[in-house]
């Protein structure tokens, strides 16, 4: 049996438990009767996500639902697998639901010829949508539904208490999620979700790549302001080479370093 890792009251991540990098970042949010899964990743990840679950003494038949906090391939290759194991609900913006249920390699992010990426996704059905103000409640836990689109259209955050569980909206490094117009991007959208979240009193962000940090309205202002330059440049679709912060970050994995 594993010994249960919280980061927060009733919130594991899976990194973090793993002591390991998996593809993004996979929140288990404990309401004591039952769970949900925020993200479910890879593919490849799920056989040893559904062990380390089990492995804590959680029960695959008390998952409430798999929430899809957008449609991206990374973060929802395995939800159809997911859904079918797991006996489950699938959770999704609306605005996510289509490119879900079709399995959109360009919406979803999964095929970029330019790169030679390919990520063979299968379409899932989405049984819920999640709307902008919803309360969801998970056991004795209560998520507050955000519609924070930039990113991508369908780009959901979730409060909790002091926490914000923020999606691909930004990092502890202040880089944001990837900036395309052709997978539903919107840099208009971005800037005003961001200032919602500057605006916000939640204390840490908990984002879906890399380590969970303390919200820095300081560094919020910094990406708002550089993504404002974006809106007269086109020079924000450069690709990046690498990403310092997920090297750093597992380091930190490995060491069993929790948020502070």
């Amino acid at each position: 049996m594993l010994d249960r890792v919280y980061v927060f009251p009733g919130v594991i991540e899976m990194n973090v438990q793993a002591r390991r990098r998996l593809g993004v970042n996979i929140y288990l949010i404990d309401g004591g009767s039952e769970y949900v899964l925020i993200d479910v990743g890879f593919l490849d990840d799920l056989t040893d996500v559904l062990e380390m679950i089990r492995q804590m003494n959680f029960r695959l038949s008390d998952c409430k639902m798999v929430i899809a906090s957008h449609a991206d391939a990374d973060h929802v290759q395995a939800l159809s697998r997911a859904r079918e194991i797991l006996k489950c609900k699938v959770a999704a913006h609306p605005k996510s639901v289509h490119p879900l249920e079709t399995g959109d390699e360009i919406a979803t992010y999964a095929r970029i010829d330019a790169q030679n990426i390919l990520i063979p996704i299968q379409p899932c059905k989405v049984d819920i949508t999640l709307e902008e103000g919803q309360l969801l409640k998970v056991g004795d836990k209560t998520l507050e539904v955000w519609s924070t689109p930039g990113h991508t259209e369908g780009q959901l955050s979730f409060r909790m208490g002091d926490l914000l569980f923020s999606g691909d909206n930004i990092f502890r490094d202040g880089c944001v999620g990837v900036i395309d117009a052709h997978h539903g991007s919107n840099i208009v959208d971005y800037i005003k979700s961001l200032k919602r979240i500057q605006a916000c009193d939640a204390k840490w962000l908990l984002p879906s790549h890399g380590p969970i940090f303390r919200k820095d309205n300081a560094l919020i202002e910094a990406t708002i302001q550089r993504l404002e330059s974006y809106l007269h440049m086109s020079d924000f679709g450069t690709c990046a080479i690498d990403w310092p912060l997920l090297d750093n970050w597992e380091d930190e994995l490995t060491r069993g370093v929790l948020p502070s």
